[in-house]
Parts: structure tokens; C-alpha cells; sequence
């Protein structure tokens, strides 16, 4: 993944005009709450909940931003967290540790994504949700974590049921943004999600770019390609003439998101069939 130096109004700006608003109508609730506590602070988890949802559980999905593993906030992903629970899901946003380069890497942040996915579980009496179908999403290095979470934890309570990857990280072998930020004697396939495919793994929707230059498709394909030999669910959906992000090709990817906006549209429409063929949301 080659991330730049990105201003964060920038890719703020990007995050935070999503292709969906909250739905005219559509009404829920805003909570915050902290889901672990490190040595570089409290970690929050911001919930978007539906209207009624205390009356029975509903399907879960946390989401995780980009940021090239050291930058972003929670609030870049709050336009998806309206986006499912006016969809009837119980949506969290979770925070986790950025890299620096010195105490905190890509290793910390993987583990505050399998533990959110935890907390989410152990919470599922007051957030009302159910249990067994909490659904990851993330974009760029997010889409690590989320994969991540799916591929590496040994606990069944820290692994998602169901992935949604968008323009993701998830061959970091040659990356060497990545390799600079991970510990002495970690190599990057050792925490590379495509070097580690298994069966039993979540059904899993990609949807990416063909022209991305920060998450090339090589390595999108190989995860995919990877998961399919293992007997697990996989679609890749991979959008022509549009790079990271759904940035239009001829445009620098790696820099200002630029995305096109009825590429991204499509994209996360992708995403919506899939958590409903799989009993997320409810079908058009």
C-alpha cells in the first residue's frame, strides 16, 4: 500500500461524503462507549443503533477506517454507521491505535480489532444484538483489520461471520509502508491475511478498483482466488477505470480521494446484496 502524506481534512473530506446519507426518515440512536483501555489511552466504540432496536436483536457490523495504519478517527466512518442501522443493523465504528513507528504498529491495531469484535459480543445484551451475526467492514488498511480479525484470531468470539472489504490491504507482502511500521523481526507475510487462507474463513465481498496503485488488484485477486481454493464464499467485484478508493483512473490514487461517485454508489450497493443474501438486511 503506498500511502503519502495525506492531510487529514482531505481524506476527511472524502470519508465523510459518503454515497448515502441517513435515509430521510430513518431514525436512531447515538451512543459512545469505551471498549478497552491501552497503554496510549481509551479506545471508543460509537454505536448507531436502530429505532426500536431494544425490542429484539438485530445484526451487528463494525467498521474500521483507512488511513494507511497511521492516521484516521473514528468519524470518517460514521456516514456507515447511519448508512446500517437505517438498514435495521446495529452498526459500531471502532477506534484503534494508529502506528507511530516506535511503540505502536499494525500488530496493536489488529489486536484492537479482534477485541472490539469481542466487546461487541460481551455487550450484545445492552446493544442487543445477535451474537452470531456480526459482520466486519473496513476500507484500505481497515479492510487489514477486518480481514484480519477473520483470519488470524484462534478465539471464535474475535472473528467476524461475515466480511466486507472495500479497495483492501490485504497482501502486504511488498508494501513497504507496511514493513516500516511493523516490529523488529515480524516480516510482512507473517500478518499478510492472503499468505494465510484457510477453509472455514467468513463469505467475504470484495469490491475494488482495476486500476487501484495503493491496494493493487494482484494481491486482491490472490486473497480472493486463495479463499475460493479453500472452500470458502468469495465475490470479488472489481470496477473498471477507477483506482483506489474508486478514484478515477489517469487521477493519483495515493493522495486527495477523489472517488467517483457513482462508482462508489454501485459499490456499496454491492455490499447491501450481499448482507442481504446472507440475512443482514432485508432485500429490496
Amino acid at each position: 500500500m503506498r500511502i503519502q502524506t495525506i492531510v487529514l481534512a482531505m481524506a476527511l473530506a472524502l470519508l465523510l461524503s459518503g454515497p448515502a446519507r441517513a435515509q430521510d426518515g430513518c431514525r436512531f440512536h447515538k451512543s459512545e462507549y469505551v471498549y478497552s483501555r491501552t497503554p496510549s489511552g481509551p479506545l471508543k466504540a460509537v454505536v448507531f443503533a436502530p429505532d426500536g432496536a431494544g425490542r429484539r436483536s438485530r445484526p451487528g457490523i463494525v467498521i474500521f477506517h483507512g488511513g494507511g495504519w497511521t492516521m484516521g478517527e473514528p468519524s470518517w466512518g460514521f456516514w456507515l454507521g447511519e448508512r446500517y442501522a437505517c438498514k435495521g443493523m446495529v452498526a459500531v465504528v471502532a477506534q484503534y491505535r494508529l502506528s507511530d513507528g516506535k511503540s505502536v504498529s499494525p500488530v496493536d491495531a489488529v489486536a484492537d480489532a479482534r477485541r472490539a469484535i469481542r466487546w461487541m459480543r460481551l455487550k450484545s445484551p445492552v446493544l442487543r444484538l445477535d451474537r452470531g451475526r456480526v459482520a466486519a467492514l473496513g476500507w484500505s488498511a481497515g479492510a487489514h483489520l477486518a480481514a484480519s480479525a477473520a483470519v488470524f484470531s484462534t478465539n471464535r468470539a474475535e472473528r467476524p461471520d461475515l466480511l466486507a472489504l472495500v479497495s483492501p490491504a490485504v497482501s502486504v507482502v511488498e508494501d513497504k509502508q507496511f514493513h516500516s511500521l511493523l516490529p523488529k523481526g515480524l516480516a510482512p507475510q507473517d500478518l499478510s491475511p492472503a499468505e494465510h487462507i484457510r477453509p472455514g474463513l467468513p463469505p467475504t465481498v470484495i469490491v475494488t478498483g482495476r486500476a487501484d496503485t495503493v491496494t493493487p488488484i494482484a494481491g486482491v485477486t490472490r486473497f480472493h482466488e486463495r479463499m475460493l481454493a479453500a472452500g470458502n464464499v468469495s465475490e470479488l467485484h472489481v470496477y473498471e477505470g477507477v483506482g483506489h478508493l474508486f478514484t478515477p483512473a489517469g487521477q493519483r490514487d495515493d493522495q486527495w480521494p477523489a472517488p467517483d461517485k457513482e462508482v462508489e454508489r454501485q459499490a456499496y450497493e454491492t455490499i447491501d446484496r450481499f448482507l442481504a443474501k446472507h440475512g443482514y438486511i432485508q432485500g429490496r
